[in-house]
């Protein structure tokens, strides 16, 4: 493993004295962060969050996301109580899989049921220090739902654009209720995210997808999360995270997380676990990039999965998670909608309830271990990234058909017996 971690995080003569810029990640320019909306550099490239100082674990203070106040762009302005998700134990599907440890880091015990709020609370407070007054997204429909809790609770104008009839009824109703404008697009995703953008670019609203470099920020403290509790309960960091990759925000986000804490002292490179993505098979550019050794993504303009929030052909944040894909030593691998099914039902029988997109971690994992890619010597953490209750018609889907019974106890126990 070969890491430039140290890449971007010199003190820059220009803009030391703020404590914080943005970076373009291809020519190094920088830009100051709050004097005017900006998505890509001067040269069209993706923009990073960059800090003059960077903690180690013992500065950090608190609970949840804002425990990492030290390491995000802005004060604490919007939030709710998002962050310290559980790291659950799974002992039976550990002893199935084989690792040496299995740890199931469940974001969908986040306020609003999706890892989206880390993002939002960063997010949705650099909006208010901008100054701006329509914010807006396009949706698989867990960013639509954190983008209208968290712009209702700053009391400011959402636009969500859902791609029409493939959002979970579950995810349309959040937006609904927190008092979204909900736009229904025909197209998918991408459509979505090609017009939010242009409106974006004419001024008509903030973006808040991923593209948005700051709400990768909130985002990245899932990685401090997962190593610190790890750290805490095994003396030792995971060898590899396997995470659902839809636009590759978390991928970008977790990898940008190990790059401050080497950079911070407070890890060392060969502490840096390897980040696995998984996409489900009818929706696997990053995956077919990750295949054919390509430095960019192609786009699948035709995607397809019940997998609903990992159905994305075009993932914008490829050029930020790629190099971290590769860099850690990790890879990516795709996986039927039947395997996903089945990783949701395990996970279920456990206790633990996902959304399909959720389980597509765990069913990346069986097959890498079926196949060897994941050795049986390894600490091993899967992020799920949103609830069950998501998308309930594939919860209902998955699980067992309700049983007619009489309505009385003797006809209830005869069924029984039967």
């Amino acid at each position: 493993m070969s890491l430039d971690l140290m890449a971007g995080y010199e003190e820059p003569p220009d803009l030391a004295d703020e404590g914080v810029w943005l970076e373009c990640i291809e020519t190094g320019e920088q830009y100051a962060p709050f004097e005017e909306v900006r998505y890509r550099s001067d040269a069209g490239a993706l923009l990073e969050v960059r800090y003059a100082d960077l903690p180690t674990f013992e500065e950090f203070e608190g609970e949840g996301v804002w425990r990492y106040r030290e390491s995000l762009p802005v004060e604490q302005e919007v939030t709710i109580d998002e962050g310290a998700t559980p790291l659950y134990e799974l002992p039976r599907l550990e002893d199935e899989i084989g690792v040496q440890s299995l740890r199931i880091k469940h974001e969908g015990m986040n306020p609003t049921g999706s890892f989206k709020d880390r993002g939002m609370t960063v997010g949705v407070g650099v909006a208010g220090e901008l100054g701006v007054e329509r914010l807006a997204c396009a949706s698989t429909g867990n960013t639509s739902a954190a983008l209208a809790a968290y712009g209702g609770r700053a009391g400011m104008e959402t636009l969500v654009l859902l791609p029409a009839g493939k959002v979970a009824a579950g995810k349309i109703a959040q937006a609904s209720l927190h008092g979204a404008r909900i736009l229904e697009v025909e197209g998918n995703f991408d459509t979505c995210l090609d017009i939010v953008q242009d409106l974006a670019e004419q001024g008509e609203a903030y973006l808040l997808n991923s593209l948005n470099p700051f709400r990768l920020e909130g985002q990245k403290t899932i990685g401090f999360e997962i190593l610190e509790r790890h750290r805490n309960e095994y003396d030792t960091f995971p060898d590899r995270i396997v995470l659902p990759v839809g636009n590759a925000g978390n991928t970008a986000a977790l990898y940008k997380a190990f790059r401050e804490l080497v950079a911070s002292g407070a890890l060392s490179e060969s502490e840096v676990p390897k980040l696995t993505g998984v996409q489900a098979a009818g929706a696997a550019p990053m995956v077919e990039a990750v295949e054919k050794g390509k430095d960019e993504v192609e786009r699948w303009e035709e995607v397809e999965t019940r997998a609903t929030a990992i159905r994305i052909g075009n993932p914008v944040n490829a050029p930020k998670a790629l190099p971290g894909i590769r860099a850690t030593g990790g890879t990516a691998v795709a996986v039927s909608d039947e395997q996903i099914t089945d990783a949701q039902r395990t996970l279920a029988g456990e206790g633990v309830g996902v959304e399909p997109a959720s389980a597509a971690s765990v069913a990346g994992l069986r097959k890498l271990r079926e196949d060897g890619t994941v050795g049986s010597d390894e600490r091993v953490v899967c992020l799920t990234t949103g609830h069950l209750l998501k998308d309930p018609d594939a919860a209902a889907a998955a699980g067992v058909e309700p049983e007619s019974v009489p309505g009385e106890t003797e006809g209830v126990l005869e069924h029984l017996g039967e």
